[in-house]
C-alpha cells in the first residue's frame, strides 16, 4: 500500500532559555499545534517542531514549571531546520549573561541559514552575542530603556509588537507571541492554515505587528494627542526631553498638552511623565540587581540624591529600603 510522505511547510527549534516565560512560549506553541494537522490530533504534519535545549534534561521557567528538553545541539542538524525560536527567561540581564554558553549554537545555527527569532528579552541574548548587529528589533515595552542603555546601535521598533528583519525576527512577548506564530505559519503554509484554531484558543483575530495595546494606558478614550505623548513617554524615558518638546513632537502647544492630561488623568503631562519615571525606577528595583546610578539614567534623572527624594515621597521609602524590603518578603514569605 502506498503511503503519502509529507514534508512540513515549515520546521521549528523552540529555546526555551532558564526561567522562560510559559505564557508566550504556550500560545506560540499551541498555535503550531493547531495549523499542524487538518483535525485536532496534534500531529506534527504540515509544521514540526522539538524543544532544543544545551544538554539533556528539563528547563524550568519562572513560574516553577519545567519543559523537558528533546534534543540537544550535538544531535541535530541546522540545516534540517527553519527558525530557532529562544524564549527569553526573567530577567534580561541574567539572559544577556547566558552569551558564553549559547554563542556558538547559535551562531552555528545562524551560519546554517536557519532564521533567529527572539521573544521577549531573548534579543539581549542575540544582541550579546553579536548576532543583531545591523538588525531591528521590536521588544517588550519594559525592556526598552535597558536596551537601548545597552546596544545603542541597534535600532528598537518601538511600539511593533513583532518584527521581521530579513533572518532575524524578534516579537515583544506575551499573547504577541501567538500573532508571531500567525504571520510565521502565513508565509510558510498561507493564511488559511495560519489562523486555523483561534477561535479554539479563544483568540478573535490575529493582531498586526503595529497593533495599539490599549492596556498600556488605563484609560481607553484618552484621544490619539495623549496617546501618542504616552507612547512617547516611554520611547523617551532616559532622554533630557521636557515636556515641551514632548508637546512639539506630538504637534500641539504644551498649553494644550496639559489640558488634555488634565481632562483625561487629572495631572499634567510633565507629572504623568514623572510618574511613568517612577514608576519605571519602582519596577527595576524589584526585577533587576543594577544599582541606582544606572536605573536613574534609564529614567532620565541624573542627580540620584534627587531620585532618592522623590521616590520616598512617591513610595514611602527611599530606593534602597524599598529594594532590601522587598528582597526580604521574597525570600521569606
Amino acid at each position: 500500500m502506498h503511503t503519502e510522505t509529507l514534508v512540513a511547510d515549515i520546521r521549528i527549534l523552540l529555546l526555551p532559555l532558564p526561567e522562560f516565560a510559559m505564557l508566550p512560549f504556550g500560545g506560540f506553541l499551541d498555535k503550531l499545534r493547531f495549523t499542524a494537522d487538518e483535525a485536532d490530533y496534534s500531529r506534527q504534519r504540515h509544521c514540526t517542531w522539538q524543544i532544543l535545549g544545551l544538554e539533556p534534561g528539563h528547563v524550568e521557567s519562572s513560574s516553577g514549571i519545567a519543559v523537558q528538553t528533546q534534543v540537544t545541539p550535538a544531535e541535530i542538524g541546522y540545516q534540517d531546520f527553519d527558525y530557532l525560536v529562544i524564549f527569553g527567561g526573567r530577567s534580561a540581564k541574567v539572559t544577556q549573561a547566558l552569551a558564553p554558553h549559547y554563542k556558538n549554537m547559535l551562531r552555528r545555527a545562524a551560519g546554517h541559514g536557519v532564521t533567529l527569532v527572539c521573544i521577549d528579552n531573548a534579543c539581549f541574548l542575540l544582541a550579546a552575542c553579536g548576532l543583531l548587529a545591523g538588525h531591528k528589533v521590536a521588544l517588550h515595552w519594559r525592556h526598552e530603556t535597558e536596551f537601548r542603555a545597552a546596544f545603542p546601535r541597534i535600532e528598537v521598533m518601538s511600539d511593533q509588537m513583532y518584527c521581521f528583519d530579513g533572518n532575524r525576527i524578534s516579537c515583544a512577548g506575551g499573547t504577541a507571541a501567538i500573532d508571531l506564530a500567525v504571520e510565521m505559519l502565513t508565509r510558510a503554509c498561507g493564511r488559511t492554515r495560519a489562523l486555523k484554531g483561534l477561535a479554539d484558543m479563544l483568540v478573535d483575530e490575529a493582531r498586526s505587528s503595529a497593533h495599539q495595546l490599549r492596556s498600556l494606558d488605563n484609560e481607553v478614550n484618552t484621544g490619539r494627542h495623549v496617546s501618542r505623548a504616552i507612547a512617547l513617554m516611554r520611547t523617551l524615558l532616559g532622554s533630557s526631553k521636557t515636556a515641551d518638546e514632548l508637546a512639539s513632537m506630538v504637534g500641539i502647544s504644551r498649553r494644550q498638552l496639559d489640558r488634555l492630561f488634565l481632562a483625561s488623568h487629572a495631572m499634567t503631562a510633565k507629572n504623568y511623565w514623572n510618574e511613568v519615571r517612577l514608576q519605571h525606577v519602582q519596577w527595576r528595583l524589584l526585577n533587576s540587581d543594577h544599582s541606582l546610578t544606572t536605573i536613574a539614567d534609564e529614567a532620565g534623572i541624573s542627580d540620584v540624591s534627587y531620585l532618592s527624594k522623590i521616590f520616598r515621597k512617591r513610595f514611602g521609602k527611599p530606593p534602597a529600603e524599598f529594594r532590601k524590603t522587598i528582597s526580604h518578603h521574597i525570600v521569606n514569605p
